[in-house]
C-alpha cells in the first residue's frame, strides 16, 4: 500500500513539473531507464514526499516502466487491435507482489477464453473476472462488456483443488459454488412471491421494514426486486463474517445489480443500499484489490449520498425514527476509514489524515468498556444486545438496560400485531374458501384489501361479475363501435387487442384503455378465454394455488432452497450495525503507521 501512496504523490509532482518519464533523458531510445537523470530526480523529490531516495528511485522506475509499457501497448492496439489488459491477481496468486501483470488479447474474443488463458498461465483453476464492479459473463465477448485497451481486470478465485486426491471433491464443490448464486436467487425469488396469507409456521415469508422495524408498503414489482437485492446482500454479509471475501464479493455485486432495478425514491427510505456499497469496498480492501480506486471512490460517494438522504443532514430523520444515532455511527466509522485509505492510496496525505482523525474520534466513542458489557450480559442480555444498547446510549449502563428492555417490548408488540394480522387473514381466507372461492383468488383479494375480509369479498364479487359479463359478451359477439376502436388505435394499441378489450368491458373505452394499460397492451389468454366463475363446490388446494407457499403442493426442492437462504438472514434487525471493530482497529493502526512515519529521507 505504501508503494501505491508514493507513486500517487510522485505522479502529481511529475504532472506539476511537466516531466514525462517515457521520454529522454529518463528513457533511452531502446526504452531503457536513463539511470543518472532518474537518480537526480529521486534526490530532488525525496525531501518533498518524505521517503528515502532509494524508495523514490524505485517508485519512479516503476512509473516510468508502466508508462513505457502503456505507450507500447497503445501503439500495438492502434496497429493490430491487440489490447493490453492489467490483471489484478489474488494476493496468493502473485509470484512477485510488486510486479504488475498484463495480458494481451483482442477484444472480440469470449471472456471464457481469457479465463482459460489466465487459469493456465497463473495456475488459477476456478476464477471470475470483475471489471469496474461488474462480473464479466464468460459466454459474452470482451468488447460487448465494455472491456477496453488498458482496462484493469480483477481476478477472483472461486475454488481450487489443493491435492490430486481432492480433485473429485473439489469438482463437486466447484459445481456447488457455481450454483450458489442461482440457488440464492431462486430461494429469494420464491420468498418474494409470498404475501403472508399462508400460515407462517409452515410458509415463511419476508417483509421489508424501515429503521424502526415497521413494515413498508411497496409495489409488488419493486418489492420482488428489493427482496432479491437484500437477499444477495445478506448472503454476502454471511460470507464476509466467515472471511470468504471472494465468494462474498460475487454475491454483493449481484445485490448491487438487483438494487439497480429499484426506484431511487425507495432506496432513500432504507439504508441497505449505502451499507452494500461499504461492504463491497470493504471486500476490495480485504482482497487487496484497492487498485480498483475509481470504482471504490464512486461507491463510497454513493454510500455517503444515500446516508444523507436516508438519515438527514444532521441525522435528524434517524433521530426522529429511532430516538438516537449511536448505533449507526459504526457505519460512518467504516465509511471515513475507507475514504482515508483511498485518499492515502491516491497520494492525498492531508485528506487521509483528516478522515483518520474523524475515524479515531468515533472509534474512541464506540469502543466499549468490557466491564459494562459483562454487567449487561449478567442481567440476561445477549452480547449483541449489550453492544448495540451501550452504543445507542453512549456507554450509560442504566440507560442501555432500559433501552434494550424497551426494544424487546417493541419487538414483541410488533410480533403480536403481526400474529393478529395473520390470524385475521387466515380466518378471512377460510371464510372465503367456504363461500366457494379458490385459495389463490381469496388470498389475492385479501392481500389487495390489506386483510379486510369484507373488502376482499367485495373485490371477489366485482371480479365474478366482470368475468360473467366477459363470458356473455364473448359468447354473443356483440358488434364493436369502430369509432371506439379508432380511439384505442390512436392511443397506440393493436386492433385485435383493442377490439378484445372493448368486448371485455362492454364497450367502455375508459375501462378498455385501463385494461390494456394494466396488461402492457397484450391481453393474457385467461382474459381472452375466461373460465367460468368459481362454483360453491369444495376444491382441493393445487400446486398452482399454493405457489410460493410451504403447503403440501410445493416442490420439496423449493422448500430446501427457501430454508437454505433463510439460514443467512440474521434474527436481529440491527445485525448489520453490530460490528466488533476488531478489523477496523487493525486498519486504523495500519493507516497510522503509514501516515506517521518520520519525514527523514535518506539515500
Amino acid at each position: 500500500m505504501a508503494e501505491m501512496h508514493i507513486q500517487a504523490k510522485l505522479v502529481n509532482l511529475l504532472k506539476q513539473d511537466k516531466i514525462q518519464l517515457w521520454n529522454p533523458p529518463y528513457t533511452t531510445e531502446y526504452n531503457q531507464a536513463g539511470q543518472q537523470p532518474l537518480q537526480q530526480l529521486a534526490v530532488n523529490y525525496a525531501a518533498i514526499v518524505c521517503f528515502s531516495v532509494s524508495e523514490v528511485a524505485s517508485a519512479l522506475e516503476s512509473i516510468r516502466s508502466q508508462a513505457v509499457k502503456r505507450g507500447m501497448g497503445n501503439k500495438t492496439y492502434r496497429e493490430t487491435f491487440v489490447a493490453t489488459l492489467e490483471l489484478l491477481l489474488p494476493k496468493d496468486g502473485k509470484k512477485d507482489v510488486k510486479k504488475k501483470n498484463y495480458l494481451e488479447t483482442k477484444l472480440d474474443v469470449l471472456a471464457q477464453d481469457i479465463m482459460a488463458r489466465i487459469a493456465e498461465q497463473y495456475g488459477l483453476k476456478y476464477i471470475k473476472l470483475i471489471l469496474n464492479g461488474k462480473t464479466l459473463t464468460p459466454e459474452k465477448r470482451l468488447d460487448e462488456q465494455d472491456v477496453k485497451n488498458n482496462s484493469k481486470i480483477m481476478v477472483l478465485r472461486v475454488s481450487e483443488p489443493e491435492r490430486k486426491k481432492q480433485m473429485v471433491e473439489e469438482e463437486e464443490k466447484k459445481k456447488t459454488q457455481d450454483q450458489s448464486l442461482q440457488r440464492t436467487h431462486k430461494g429469494f425469488q420464491i420468498l418474494s412471491e409470498r404475501d403472508g396469507t399462508d400460515d407462517p409456521a409452515t410458509t415463511p415469508f419476508l417483509e421489508i421494514a424501515d429503521q424502526k422495524g415497521n413494515p413498508l408498503k411497496i409495489p409488488h414489482r419493486e418489492k420482488k426486486a428489493l427482496i432479491l437485492a437484500m437477499g444477495f446482500h445478506e448472503k454476502g454479509r454471511a460470507l464476509m463474517k466467515r472471511k470468504q471475501y471472494d465468494a462474498a464479493l460475487c454475491h454483493l455485486l449481484q445485490a448491487d445489480d438487483q438494487f439497480g432495478t429499484c426506484g431511487s425514491l425507495l432506496l432513500s427510505t432504507v439504508d441497505n443500499y449505502a451499507v452494500l456499497q461499504l461492504d463491497i469496498v470493504w471486500c476490495y480492501r480485504a482482497l487487496e484489490a484497492l487498485s480498483c480506486l475509481d470504482d471504490g471512490k464512486q461507491r463510497l460517494q454513493r454510500a455517503e449520498d444515500c446516508f444523507l438522504k436516508c438519515y438527514g443532514e444532521q441525522q435528524q430523520r434517524l433521530m426522529q425514527i429511532k430516538g438516537n444515532t449511536g448505533r449507526e455511527e459504526v457505519l460512518f466509522l467504516r465509511l471515513y476509514l475507507l475514504q482515508s485509505l483511498l485518499a492515502y492510496l491516491d497520494g492525498n496525505e492531508h485528506q487521509a489524515t483528516q478522515k483518520l482523525m474523524r475515524v479515531e474520534d468515533l472509534y474512541g466513542r464506540l469502543c466499549l468498556d468490557p466491564g459494562k458489557m459483562t454487567g449487561l450480559m449478567g442481567l440476561g442480555f445477549s452480547e449483541q444486545e449489550a453492544r448495540l444498547g451501550l452504543r445507542a446510549c453512549h456507554g450509560n449502563v442504566d440507560e442501555a438496560a432500559l433501552h434494550i428492555t424497551h426494544r424487546r417490548q417493541e419487538r414483541e408488540e410488533m410480533k403480536q400485531q403481526e400474529r393478529e394480522r395473520r390470524r385475521r387473514r387466515m380466518e378471512g381466507l377460510a371464510t372465503l374458501r367456504e363461500l366457494g372461492y379458490s385459495k389463490r383468488d381469496a388470498a389475492r383479494a385479501l392481500h389487495q384489501a390489506d386483510g379486510d375480509m369484507d373488502r376482499a369479498y367485495g373485490i371477489l364479487l366485482e371480479s365474478t361479475q366482470a368475468e360473467s359479463a366477459a363470458v356473455t359478451n364473448h359468447n354473443t359477439e356483440l358488434p364493436i363501435d369502430q369509432s371506439k376502436v379508432e380511439q384505442l388505435l390512436y392511443l397506440g394499441f393493436e386492433p385485435e387487442a383493442a377490439e378484445a378489450a372493448l368486448r371485455l368491458t362492454g364497450g367502455d373505452v375508459q375501462g378498455a384503455t385501463q385494461l390494456l394499460l394494466d396488461n402492457q397492451g397484450v391481453l393474457p389468454p385467461e382474459l381472452l378465454s375466461p373460465s367460468p366463475p368459481s362454483s360453491l363446490s369444495e376444491e382441493p388446494s393445487t400446486s398452482s394455488e399454493s405457489a410460493g407457499s410451504g403447503s403440501q403442493g410445493e416442490d420439496p426442492m423449493d422448500v430446501d432452497l427457501v430454508n437454505e437462504v433463510l439460514e443467512d438472514i440474521p434474527r436481529h434487525e440491527e445485525d448489520y450495525l453490530d460490528l466488533t471493530l476488531e478489523e477496523e482497529s487493525e486498519v486504523i493502526a495500519q493507516m497510522k503507521s503509514y501516515l506517521h512515519r518520520n519525514c527523514t529521507p535518506s539515500s
